[in-house]
């Protein structure tokens, strides 16, 4: 759906001191007018396997689960909202062959800070921003702020195809540029262990 509320979405866009940890879930959250589920922050060391290995890194997330998984990953976009150079979705990465969703994101892109291409590939939502920082070669780096464990609500459970109430691991990541601009803030939620324990690389 296209938001059309953006005091709902992107209410913090312009005051980083105001963000909650995990902004900007809770500004997606805003727009449904729905309240946060139960989530708890963890250190690094505490994320358990297999969501360690995929969560606790500072590379992009998209090709960490594409080599996890073995094959390609698109997005599909539940709302999006552009404001200016802010551009704020709410995406289910899924499996190419199997469909099967592998994450569950919601991420704040800085598009005056993309060249052209990029940034018509980017308003596309097609193909994963990870991918695409490669594809156009955009120096960047990844800098988690923090991870943490979430009781999957209504929304999020079905986003997913995951029982209510299931505990899941994610991160809040920052993508910057060489200057230590921000290129992208995103939540990074990875589905319960059924899709790993099914998944023929574990």
């Amino acid at each position: 759906m296209e938001a059309s509320q953006p005091n709902h979405v992107l209410s913090t866009l312009g005051n980083k001191s105001g963000r909650s940890f995990i902004f900007p879930l809770d500004g997606m959250y805003q727009y449904y007018q729905h309240s946060l589920p139960e989530y708890e922050i963890l250190k690094g060391e505490e994320v358990p396997m297999p969501y360690h290995q995929l969560l606790v890194h500072a590379n992009d997330m998209t090709p960490t689960l594409e080599r996890f998984h073995n094959d390609k990953i698109w997005i599909r976009p539940e709302a999006r909202y552009l404001d200016g150079n802010f551009y704020f979705r709410e995406v289910i990465l899924f499996l190419e062959h199997s469909l099967k969703p592998v994450e569950y994101g919601a991420i704040v892109i800085h598009l005056e800070l993309y060249p052209e291409a990029a940034k018509e590939a980017i308003l596309e939502a097609r193909i994963p921003l990870g991918t695409l920082m490669q594809q156009f070669a955009i120096p960047h780096y990844s800098q988690p702020v923090g991870y943490f464990k979430i009781f999957a609500d209504g929304l999020i459970s079905q986003r997913l195809h995951m029982p209510d109430n299931t505990i899941l691991y994610g991160r809040r990541n920052a993508l910057l540029n060489m200057n230590n601009q921000s290129l992208a803030e995103i939540v990074e939620i990875l589905p319960s262990n059924e899709i790993f324990i099914h998944d023929p690389l574990v």
